[in-house]
């Protein structure tokens, strides 16, 4: 079982993503110090739905900027809707002009 304390670190940083912004998995992980823990941040994303606290998992996407989380999202297109109503444009499940879009928590917040 994953350590709970971990996935609530890693929903604190996904609150403080930007509207119209997205991360990656690995970059959170490296933020939280664990840079080897991308998959338990995904494995955090696919917990948030359920969580109490509304969390914009959506704007957290693989290393390529593909939305590879899109099936924990109610529905095939759910996850890509969300991004485009914040102004990311979306093809073929990956981010058009992925590093212009790409916020860094490392850069961005002080920890």
């Amino acid at each position: 079982m994953a350590d709970p304390s971990f996935f609530e670190k890693v929903y604190e940083v996904v609150r403080q993503i930007p509207c119209g912004r997205v991360t990656s998995y690995g970059a959170i992980a490296r933020y939280l110090g664990s840079a080897g823990s991308s998959r338990m941040v995904g494995w955090a994303m696919n917990s948030s739905h359920s969580h109490k606290n509304y969390i914009p998992a959506h704007r957290v996407v693989n290393r390529n900027g593909t939305l590879t989380g899109k099936h924990h999202f109610g529905g095939p297109n759910v996850m890509k809707q969300l991004l485009e109503s914040e102004g990311i444009k979306v093809e073929n499940n990956t981010i058009v002009e992925f590093k212009k879009h790409f916020w860094d928590p490392a850069s961005e917040l002080k920890y």
